[in-house]
């Protein structure tokens, strides 16, 4: 039996002193460990096998005072909520409730764009997340289709997913089947350029599938330098993680 009186299995989320812990087994691991799940806002510990799940949580435990300060440096959580204010495919857009079915209403006199969304709540916040991702879906399109157009590419399926730890993804074409580019739909919500390199990046394994020197030139050809986008995503990548991130405990 664990030190916390009960046994643990694979997943389980334990609280201490106010942090979340996911406890997680790998195989492969070697030791316990921690780990910042920066996008789920979360601690992970580590055990190599179901058995030492329980000394997984009490390492955790032990280092609380890391696991408080790393938690802290997070940033605050944004809720989609009426009064709350995006960036949009590098658009400014005011959330504000409405009436009827989720909507963009577009800037009028001293007014920005606004996402109007029916409900309160957790009811707002998935009916506006809908309309962001369908307004994502089109915005990946659009840029996705001017970088093929440079390569001389086939236009990819393009899907949307909530990834937390990769921006976007590209399944080469095979017999019968087209390429599949997957993005986060929360590149929306990061700076146009930035969500514009992701796409000439995925872009570019249509061609180049590897990370060598004739991907990186294929990248800036069609971006230029990729280097501050790459700056921006390790800085604030969190950030764009951060919205809605409280929205599902409503």
């Amino acid at each position: 039996m664990s030190p916390f009186g009960r046994i643990f299995a694979d997943g389980d989320r334990i609280e201490i002193a106010g942090a979340v812990i996911r406890l997680k087994v790998h195989p492969r691991a070697r030791r316990i460990s921690l780990r910042l799940d920066r996008s789920r806002r979360e601690v992970v510990a580590t055990a190599p096998s179901p058995r030492r799940l329980g000394e997984a949580a009490a390492f955790a435990r032990d280092r609380i005072d890391w696991i408080s300060a790393r938690l802290d440096e997070l940033p605050t959580a944004q809720p989609l909520a009426p009064g709350g204010e995006l960036l949009v495919l590098g658009e400014a857009v005011r959330l504000i409730q409405g009436e009827g079915r989720a909507r963009f209403l577009p800037a009028e006199d001293a007014l920005p764009v606004r996402l109007s969304a029916p409900g309160e709540g957790a009811i707002f916040a998935r009916s506006a997340q809908r309309l962001l991702r369908r307004r994502a879906l089109e915005g990946l399109t659009a840029l996705t289709q001017t970088h093929v157009q440079v390569l001389g590419a086939p236009m990819p399926q393009i899907a949307l997913t909530d990834a937390r730890s990769r921006w976007g993804s590209c399944k080469p074409a095979s017999p019968g089947r087209s390429a599949v580019i997957r993005y986060s739909w929360r590149l929306a919500l990061a700076p146009l350029a930035v969500a514009d390199y992701v796409a000439a990046h995925e872009c570019a394994h249509l061609r180049e599938l590897n990370h060598g020197p004739q991907f990186w030139a294929l990248v800036r050809g069609l971006v230029g330098d990729p280097t501050p986008h790459r700056a921006w995503l390790r800085t604030h990548g969190a950030r764009l993680h951060a919205v809605g991130a409280d929205d599902a405990a409503q």
